[in-house]
């Protein structure tokens, strides 16, 4: 069964934002490390949302 690019990205975007959330938290600058935190919580609270959804 294929799976549809939505289906796919639903699954790749939170896991994405998480991704790019760490780098910015752990790149030396307040600036960065404050959006860094905020989309590591953006992302987190996207991927539980998105756990059990079919």
């Amino acid at each position: 069964m294929a799976r549809s690019w939505s289906s796919v990205s639903d699954d790749i975007a939170p896991t994405t934002v998480l991704v790019i959330g760490f780098l910015l938290f752990i790149f030396p600058e307040p600036a960065t490390s404050a959006l860094g935190a905020g989309l590591l919580l953006l992302g987190a609270a996207w991927w539980f949302y998105e756990w059990d959804r079919p």
